[in-house]
């Protein structure tokens, strides 16, 4: 899990910090950094729950200067250990990630002058991969949906939800929020849809995604067909989880297909097109953080499907 430190003067903190600052003053300004850096929310209430333990765990009076590496060890056994409420080996791995942050940054900014997470062992998760749909699978599953679209009674869903989501990589929630307002057609850019959020919490996640042409001329149809009114799906989640059931049983599909296999697939086959990894990020709509995790599974699906 990476994270950017920037540097701030003395005078960028509402009150001094140095190294004979007690820990939770310390903790405080570092919340006040990531808010100002425009950190979302859910990251930085992570960062602090994360840290708010090892205040719980370190003497109250006790120094961010000397709080040393046997310390910050001795607390990470408490978590695995002693503490009485289990914590998972991918917990366990972010509050790791979150001490080294805060103390990289005291360090950095010469609050501290010796790193005592530095030496802290960052211990990795490995966790399943994900289900993704092989190129064959992906051409299968796209020339049944055309049959649906070119059928005696035709229905250009199937086709116009499929295309979306593997060009897009939009989440089930995106595309259900997805206004006939959010899509932009005329563009001197070329076609794209703009994923929005209502919650002012999830601001950062909302973003524009190109569309092709191939489902630019699907969508049209489909707006001749169904002509919905306000959302561009306007069907429950069910019904559109239906619809992918039905496309993967017509195909013969051994996988569930389903939003989040479209999305993995979707990502992997950006990242295999050798787009810049912080495009792709920025495309799924995920923090710096969530990325790290990510980007070692898109490294390995890459790896896996060669």
């Amino acid at each position: 899990m990476t994270f950017e430190v920037i540097m701030k003067t003395q005078s960028d903190f509402e009150s001094p910090i140095h190294s004979s600052t007690p820990l939770n003053p310390a903790i405080q300004a570092w919340e006040i950094f990531l808010q100002d850096q425009d950190k979302s929310p859910f990251t930085v209430k992570a960062f602090i729950n994360d840290l708010q333990l090892l205040a719980s765990f370190i003497p109250p009076d006790k120094a961010v200067g000397s709080i040393t590496t046997n310390d910050l060890n001795l607390f990470l056994k408490w978590l695995e250990n002693g503490r009485g409420v289990p914590c998972s080996p991918k917990s366990l791995s972010r509050r790791i990630t979150s001490i080294k942050a805060f103390f990289r940054w005291l360090h950095i900014n010469g609050r501290i002058s010796i790193n005592p997470a530095e030496k802290v062992v960052q211990k990795s998760v490995i966790s399943p991969l994900p289900e993704v749909l092989t190129t064959a699978e992906t051409e299968l599953l796209l020339e049944i949906a055309n049959r649906f679209r070119s059928a005696t009674k035709p229905d250009t869903r199937y086709f116009t939800l499929l295309k979306l989501l593997l060009e897009t990589g939009i989440k089930k929630g995106e595309c259900l929020m997805l206004g006939l307002n959010h899509i932009d057609l005329s563009s001197p850019n070329g076609p794209f849809i703009f994923v929005r959020y209502n919650n002012p919490n999830y601001r950062y996640k909302e973003r524009k995604i190109s569309v092709s042409n191939e489902w630019v001329e699907a969508y049209q149809e489909y707006l001749s067909q169904f002509n919905p009114k306000d959302q561009v799906f306007p069907w429950s989640p069910r019904r559109l989880e239906y619809i992918l059931e039905d496309l993967s049983n017509e195909a013969g599909l051994e996988k569930h297909l389903s939003f989040d296999m479209c999305r993995w697939t979707c990502a992997v086959n950006d990242y295999n097109s050798e787009m810049e990894k912080d495009l792709i990020r920025q495309k799924l709509g995920i923090s710096k953080i969530q990325w790290r995790e990510i980007g070692q599974k898109l490294e390995r699906l890459s790896q896996k499907l060669s």
